[in-house]
């Protein structure tokens, strides 16, 4: 799904508002059936690490990470399934499909901005969540390198069956959504 909408329209808003990193003033937001905002901030960060998957538009890597520690880290923040050797694997495993595997030593700072959003998605999917919120994947990027990461986004939402919903001001990206909401002043349309 994507939500559309001129810029200050409040799409970045709704996107963190449904991921519980924002709280609202009235209203409440369910994840398979859960009032998330019911929960304390520990209980959010906890469904977020079980079910949520987060691309961000300016990538959101950790500087002093590699690319390979980048996409480990919520594997080993999930702690319940994965040693240090599997989460290991699993992430090569992921910057593998995502075109990356000669870039796994590579901090941050020295990968294109391409690489860095195809790092991203590597660690937005490497836990397979149900629910993947991605905002403005390609905002940052030129329109080539763009096309590529939406092709590849896409690629992995149909491989992994998660549920996309991403936020976009850009109609051809919106087009290749199953279903598009347009947001106006903070009101969907």
């Amino acid at each position: 799904m994507a939500i559309v909408g001129a810029s200050g329209s409040g799409k970045s808003t709704l996107l963190g508002l449904l991921a519980g990193l924002d709280v609202p003033s009235t209203g409440s937001v369910k994840i398979d059936g859960v009032d998330i905002f019911k929960l304390d901030e520990d209980g959010r960060a906890a469904l977020r690490k079980q079910k949520l998957g987060f691309v961000f538009q300016s990538f959101q890597l950790l500087g002093h990470l590699t690319a390979l520690e980048n996409v480990m880290l919520p594997l080993e923040l999930r702690g319940d399934q994965f040693s240090g050797s599997q989460a290991r694997e699993k992430a090569e495993q992921m910057l593998g499909r995502v075109g990356l595997s000669s870039r796994l030593t590579h901090y941050p700072k020295f990968l294109s901005g391409g690489e860095q959003q195809r790092v991203a998605l590597a660690r937005a999917f490497v836990t397979e969540p149900p629910l993947l919120f991605a905002d403005e994947p390609t905002g940052s990027l030129d329109a080539v390198t763009g096309a590529a990461v939406m092709e590849l986004m896409f690629s992995l939402n149909r491989e992994r069956g998660s549920t996309l919903v991403l936020v976009t001001h850009d109609p051809k990206v919106a087009e290749l959504c199953d279903r598009v909401l347009t947001i106006a002043a903070g009101q969907l349309i």
